[in-house]
């Protein structure tokens, strides 16, 4: 039996086995069987009955599981039945693709039909996956439909169909795009308007989302193809597109515009009409409407962009004629200025709008029609107009410079440079005339007129807007990189330097920028840098200071060495005795010609030549790091002079410069200066001012020296602290080396320089725990001190002043807060704040209450200290939460300490100091659901937080009905504080700080109500229009609320709450909701809400109108009062 009627022979569900085997052989590479070559050998008669028993085969086969069944899960049997199926099916299909292939032209090919339609229906019946089976099914419906046989369209659009879902969940899926765009035609037999391709519609629609497609070329192919697809699918694309453009980034942004622009470009007819109307035209008209701050507007003008730049094509210019035509004249007229804008953008983008088809008389009167547009738009009222004309003219003028006429040209430049660049009105406008003529500069044509006008430009360096002057130089830059005209004619040296001496970084790198090369020439000598230095010095010594900042940015560190070292040479030549031959060796090998530089007894540049190579060293200072041996000669190089330089050049002014020098290198190398620098710290007065000390703490932080500082600190603070038993009149001495007076004022002071600058805390902060434990605890001594003042009837000299004992006290809290900050584990520091709150609780507090003490001495001096002690320590813990640091039980401490404040007697002084705590704890909770939980502890800690808040505002009620200017005072001082709270309990809409709104209401409510009250005369009865018109608390609270819009509609959410709860019902009551709704709707915030709220009065109000309407008196004058504010609210 030959090898293809064994074939024949298998194919049937009693040889299935040998069927598979024969299967297994083809696709064993080390087998010669091979299918396909059995197939072609086949007579068409043979042929079909193998199709005819593979139909039967596939039947019966399919009829034992069916695909719908394939994905469910089975015991061990069914799943070898399961296998043993879809290996029948992939022989199938291969054995039907086989056929495909060797199929000829007018050969039958009925049952190899049936054949293709059951595997069909079961990759139809499939999900869509990678499984083999599958993948070989798509791929015999796509060669179906390619070969252009009998039902193509069902095989085609059931191939493109899943190409076109897995092209979605695939990672990798650029081959499965690119054959959705093999198969696009099949589109070409799918009605859009059907029903039944509702599915593929929206697939279709989905490729606009996909990122893949849009960057994908055969994607991008594929989706300007849909454009074509049908008329009425132009607009669904081009609502997907626009709905995404928010979300796009630039370059994806630029892909879509090459979409819309090839679409276009191959459309003809009713669909290249639906494009430009439909898509096109629809954008110039967004980019002319859409507000500039819309984040689609810059998507928009950049596809409109990809058009303006073909412009100049055929097609083009008379499309971009047609379209704008009927909009963008009028824009250009617009009331709007945010239109005029927008549209002269696109009209001096897309210059010159005209239509190609014109003859050149028409054509040259329509530019200049369009030139005087322009023109016109320079002169327009508004900032923003004339910035974009600035834009659009310079951008005509480099683009069409040998176009124009002289004339044209020279009105426009002038129209710029005489009259916009200053523009009093707008500095807006002057920046964007120098930012634009670089534009124009990058035309060569261009240069020569513009060397003439740019010189009467020079004053504007000096313009009054920083960011005038940076796009001024940025101008002058630009003119010296394309060479079209001296720098220093347009502003001369002069000028340039007295603003660098002044200017802010953002101006003065920009200065440096321009003349770097000509004081930092790096192709010449050594000595001539030198020699440039000080020539800039003598020019201006403020200018070379701040040039040398910004030179790192321009050469390299080895340039910035040698310099450093030039400038070494040129102060050796000032010191008299000859002390370094390497020195004369050095400046030999550079030039032996050169004469040296000499300054003789210029003190002037002698200390501006250090100020130099101190910033020089410090731009290098992290280069020098990472070169050891470049650091080490260094070193040496200013080591063996720095003795000599503090003996030449004892003016203060070079002495500054110098102790900045010596603290970039070892102690070793400078020690004549190490060993007396603290000493000198010791011998400073107390009232030293930080330019005497600063320097020299920075050296020993610099030297790892800061252990020494620490020291004399801590003995200072210890000496100084009275010892307990020990009598007052006892003089203190600090005994080390020499007797010398303790002077604890100077070591806070020192202390406070070390922890307010990063550089020196981080070296204090790493000496360890011992030593800064030590100084804590000294600190906490000073407790003492205090409660030595709070309970003295006078003051005893003896003592140390109250001044520093706060300070002290200041101290310990932010020295435990850093310390705490610092360990790695356990609360030690915390848990000494939390008692120095205790402490605070019991010492101090009871002195916060004005009167007599029990002896008859009157305690108005222990009250003032006593509250200056608590605001330290609240400003301290604030501090601590701000940064972070306070846990939940230092939390639970803090507002227990600030709850008895606000019940002390004078509690009320300290509320501001309260209300700053309260914000940052609630800062630091963050919202989530559980706190809606009345057992978390976040929830019961802003339980307490409502409640302080409760008694402050009750306090501030209280003390404006016993003292009301007190009162008043109190409430300004209170209100920033309350402010920033509000502010942050507006973020918990929710429980637990819905309170505080509730609070807030519940108080202006009852003064508002209780002046209605006292109302006598119905002339008394006015609706007030500002809060200048409220009681004093409401005014407070009701200008704070109005100052946020935020806190503003939490307010009117709470007033609504109480009004539909039926907590407000009297008349007088639901008369001051009305007044606060008058004084917000005045201020103009939160329409929406304050509507609501007036519904709810309404509502409540109707309540009121049998009873008081027929009544006579006061009662009837605020109903009417009433019903005539709500109606103008509700603008009835």
């Amino acid at each position: 039996m030959s090898k293809r009627e064994a074939f024949l022979e298998s194919a049937c569900k009693d040889n299935v086995e040998d069927f598979l085997h024969y299967i297994q052989l083809h696709k064993n590479a080390a087998e010669p069987f091979n299918v396909e070559e059995v197939v072609q050998e086949m007579p068409q008669s043979q042929r079909e009955a193998l199709w005819g028993r593979l139909a039967s085969l596939l039947q019966d086969i399919l009829l034992e599981l069916p695909p719908e069944h394939w994905g469910q899960d089975m015991d061990t049997e069914s799943a070898v039945d399961k296998k043993h199926v879809i290996d029948v099916v992939d022989g199938v299909t291969l054995v039907a693709s086989v056929s495909l292939k060797v199929l000829q032209d007018g050969d039958l090919y009925t049952t190899l039909l049936e054949i293709i339609h059951k595997l069909h229906d079961v990759l139809v019946a499939l999900p869509v996956s990678e499984t083999p089976v599958q993948c070989k099914i798509h791929i015999l419906c796509e060669a179906w439909w390619k070969k252009g046989l009998k039902d193509k369209e069902i095989f085609g659009r059931t191939a493109f169909l899943i190409s076109l879902q897995k092209s979605f969940v695939l990672k990798k899926p650029n081959a499965e795009i690119q054959r959705v765009w093999n198969l696009h035609d099949v589109l070409l037999s799918v009605d859009y308007a059907s029903e039944g391709n509702k599915q593929i519609n929206d697939l279709l629609v989905q490729c606009f989302h996909r990122p893949l497609y849009i960057r994908n070329d055969d994607g991008k192919r594929f989706l300007v193809f849909l454009f074509s697809w049908n008329i009425s699918f132009i607009w669904v694309i081009h609502g997907t597109i626009k709905n995404q453009l928010e979300f796009y980034s630039k370059t994806m942004t630029s892909h879509i515009a090459e979409i819309y622009y090839r679409a276009w470009k191959k459309a003809t007819g009713d669909i290249m009409e639906r494009i430009e109307i439909a898509c096109i035209q629809d954008l110039m008209q967004c980019a002319i409407s859409l507000h500039r701050t819309s984040p689609v507007h810059s998507k928009v003008r950049q596809i409109l962009s990809y058009f303006h730049k073909r412009t100049g094509c055929h097609q083009v210019d008379k499309m971009l004629h047609n379209l704008y035509r009927p909009i963008l004249w009028k824009a250009l007229c617009a009331p709007n200025f945010e239109v005029r804008a927008n549209a002269t953008l696109l009209f001096t983008e897309a210059f010159p709008v005209h239509d190609p088809d014109q003859n050149n008389k028409t054509m040259d009167e329509d530019i200049q029609r369009q030139l005087d547009t322009a023109m016109g738009l320079l002169e327009d009222p508004h900032p923003t107009v004339r910035t974009t004309a600035t834009l659009g003219v310079c951008k005509i003028l480099a683009k069409c410079w040998e176009l124009l006429p002289p004339t044209i040209i020279t009105d426009f430049l002038k129209k710029l440079v005489v009259e916009l660049a200053n523009d009093i009105s707008s500095p807006d406008v002057r920046c964007s005339v120098f930012k634009c003529l670089t534009i124009v500069l990058d035309n060569p044509l261009s240069h020569p007129l513009l060397e003439k006008l740019l010189p009467t430009l020079k004053n504007s360096l000096h313009d009054n807007s920083e960011k005038v002057r940076s796009a001024f130089l940025d101008m002058l830059i630009k003119v010296k990189a394309v060479r079209a005209a001296k720098f220093w004619d347009v502003c001369s040296m002069d000028h340039l330097l007295a603003r660098l001496a002044v200017d802010p970084p953002s101006v003065s790198k920009r200065i440096v920028d321009l003349f770097f090369k000509s004081f930092f020439p790096v192709n010449e000598s050594e000595k001539e840098w030198s020699r440039r230095c000080i020539t800039l010095i003598q020019m201006s010594p403020m200018a070379a200071r701040k040039f040398y900042q910004h030179a790192y940015r321009h050469t390299a560190p080895t340039n910035i060495i040698k310099l450093m070292l030039a400038i070494r040479r040129v102060l050796n030549s000032c010191i008299q005795v000859d002390f370094d031959m390497t020195d004369v060796n050095d400046s030999n090998k550079e030039n032996s010609a050169a004469e040296p530089v000499t300054l003789g007894k210029d003190t002037a540049v002698v200390s501006s030549l250090l100020e130099v190579v101190v910033i020089l060293w410090r731009s290098v200072e992290k280069a020098l790091k990472q070169n050891e041996e470049a650091q080490k000669y260094i070193f040496a190089k200013f080591g063996n002079v720095m003795s000599k330089y503090f003996q030449t050049f004892e003016d203060e002014r070079c002495t500054v410069p110098l102790v900045h020098l010596a603290s970039f290198m070892p102690p070793a190398l400078v020690p004549t200066f190490s060993c007396g620098v603290l000493s000198r710290l010791r011998k400073l007065d107390p009232e030293a001012v930080p330019a005497q000390y600063s320097q020299l703490l920075d050296c020993l932080c610099s030297w790892g020296q800061a252990a020494d500082v620490l020291e004399l600190i801590t003995d200072w603070l210890t000496e100084a602290v009275p010892k307990q038993g020990e009598k007052t009149n006892t003089s203190r001495k600090v005994r080390i080396l020499e007797t010398m007076e303790a002077k604890p004022d100077l070591a806070l002071t020192y202390l406070d320089y070390l922890l307010s600058h990063s550089s020196t805390r981080d070296k204090v902060l790493a000496l360890g725990q011992v030593p800064l434990k030590q100084l804590h605890t000294v600190l906490g001594n000073w407790k003492s001190v205090l409660h030595i003042h709070l309970n003295s009837r006078t003051e005893d000299p003896k003592v140390p002043s109250v001044d520093t004992a706060l300070k002290a006290f200041m101290y310990y809290g932010r020295l435990g807060a850093h310390l705490q900050n610092n360990s790695m584990e356990g609360r030690e520091y915390l848990m000494s704040l939390e008692h120095m709150a205790a402490w605070v609780a019991e010492r101090v507090l009871p002195f916060l209450v004005k009167g007599t003490n029990a002896d008859g001495r009157d305690s108005e001096n222990s009250q003032q200290l006593s509250l200056q002690i608590t605001e330290s320590f609240l400003s301290v813990g604030r501090d601590v939460f701000l940064v972070g640091l306070g846990d939940e039980t230092f939390k639970s401490q803090i507002l227990h300490l600030c709850s008895l404040i606000i019940l002390s007697g004078a509690g009320y002084l300290c509320i501001p100091a309260v209300l700053s705590v309260l914000k940052e704890v609630v800062d630091t909770c963050i919202p989530e659901e559980n706190h809606n939980d009345q057992e978390d502890p976040t929830t019961v800690m802003l339980g307490v937080v409502a409640n302080i808040f409760q008694k402050i505002i009750e306090l501030l009620a209280r003390r404006l009905r016993k003292d009301q200017e007190e009162g008043l005072q109190l409430c300004q001082s209170a209100e920033p504080g309350l402010k920033d709270f509000l502010q942050v309990a507006e973020t918990w809409d929710t429980a637990p700080l819905s309170g505080v709104f509730s609070t807030v209401f519940a108080v202006v409510i009852v003064e508002k109500r209780h002046l209605l009250q006292k109302i006598t005369h119905p002339e008394e009865v006015m609706t007030p229009e500002t809060v200048e018109d409220m009681p004093p608390l409401a005014r407070t609270l009701l200008s704070i609320i109005l100052a946020s819009p935020s806190v503003c509609r939490a307010f009117l959410r709470e007033v609504g709450s109480s009004l539909d709860s039926e907590a407000i019902g009297c008349l007088s009551e639901l008369a001051a909701v009305l007044h606060i709704l008058a004084v917000i709707k005045h201020a103009g915030q939160c329409k929406g809400a304050l509507k609501s709220a007036a519904t709810s009065v309404q509502q409540q109000l109707h309540k009121h109108a049998v009873t008081d309407a027929d009544s006579t008196g006061i009662p009837r004058v605020i109903y009417e009062s009433s019903v005539k504010t709500l109606n103008e609210i509700l603008d009835l």
